[in-house]
């Protein structure tokens, strides 16, 4: 498996192209799932897990791995299924998320395939597992299902949402924020995390499953003025997302004359030091990790103030 992965920090050149690289596995089941190869810090076959008091269900135990102690989920039991019963040939996927570390137990790991967001398509409607799918692809004819992984992860721990008394009673609000914050994230729960975050501050709030919606709804606003500024105030994006990724729609955004004065705030739970630079080769305003209420909230007021 450390072959999969070693060329994983030489392929950040496919960040910006709209284009990404998904490590496959699956769970109990024929089923292919994908996971954002930026996510991924070590595959490894499972190692001996220790259990702890109290731990959430979807938790089988703890993993102690290069002096770090990460809890490990069951990514089978965490989307409806049956748990993962033989660990001897089962397999941990180390990834971080929202600046922390898990590891994500599953049946099978098997190969890193290459796309591209245009491919990476909203998930059907439906029930069961469907809840907990962010997006799907066709690769060679198989559907492909990529987990809504900020949904799992929150039924486990959830993120508080609200501000601080200090940061909330710091914050100036004014008529600059009779203007749309427009929100754009594949995540029903990122989502909601943010519009709750923000709406505690009377904002006027406007959501968008995708970078492709997003940009076509931008397109719409602006030309009812000639520029977008005049109606939205921020855009705050994600940066994988179906279709069109974050880095993509920032480009647009700027390449776009209507539009290439909004103010966009790249928020995602994204972690690496290519991130920077992508966000000044795209020209977004600000990069924050997911999810800090406070710095989001800050963060919006920031570039509000400097239209």
């Amino acid at each position: 498996m450390s072959e999969i992965m070693n060329s994983v920090n030489q392929r950040t050149q496919l960040v910006g192209e709209n284009r990404l690289e998904l490590l496959l596995f699956k769970l109990n089941s024929r089923q292919r799932f994908g996971i954002n190869v930026f996510k991924v810090r070590e595959v490894l076959q499972c190692p001996p897990l220790t259990s702890m008091p109290k731990l959430n269900k979807l938790v089988r135990g703890i993993a102690h791995i290069r002096g770090q102690t990460i809890s490990v989920i069951d990514m089978s039991l965490a989307t409806g299924g049956k748990k993962i019963e033989d660990l001897s040939t089962a397999f941990i996927i180390i990834a971080e998320y929202n600046s922390s570390v898990q590891g994500f137990l599953v049946g099978s790991v098997e190969r890193i395939i290459n796309t591209n967001w245009q491919s990476i398509m909203p998930p059907p409607k439906g029930s069961g597992r469907a809840s907990y799918l962010t997006a799907v692809t066709q690769i060679e004819n198989e559907l492909i299902e990529i987990l809504d992984v900020e949904k799992i992860l929150n039924e486990i721990s959830p993120v508080n949402t609200d501000l601080s008394t200090e940061v909330a009673d710091g914050l100036k609000v004014d008529n600059k924020f009779d203007k749309i914050i427009f929100i754009a994230d594949d995540s029903s729960v990122a989502r909601n995390q943010i519009k709750k975050a923000l709406s505690a501050l009377g904002l006027n709030i406007e959501l968008a499953k995708d970078g492709q919606k997003a940009l076509d709804r931008l397109k719409e606003l602006a030309a009812e003025t000639g520029d977008i500024t005049d109606k939205v105030g921020v855009l705050i994006s994600d940066i994988e997302m179906p279709e069109m990724d974050g880095y993509t729609l920032t480009a647009e955004i700027r390449n776009t004359p209507e539009l290439k004065k909004l103010h966009v705030i790249l928020h995602t739970s994204l972690s690496g030091v290519f991130n920077q630079a992508m966000v000044e080769k795209v020209g977004a305003d600000d990069f924050i990790a997911k999810f800090h209420p406070d710095e989001l909230a800050t963060s919006v007021q920031k570039w509000f103030g400097n239209d």
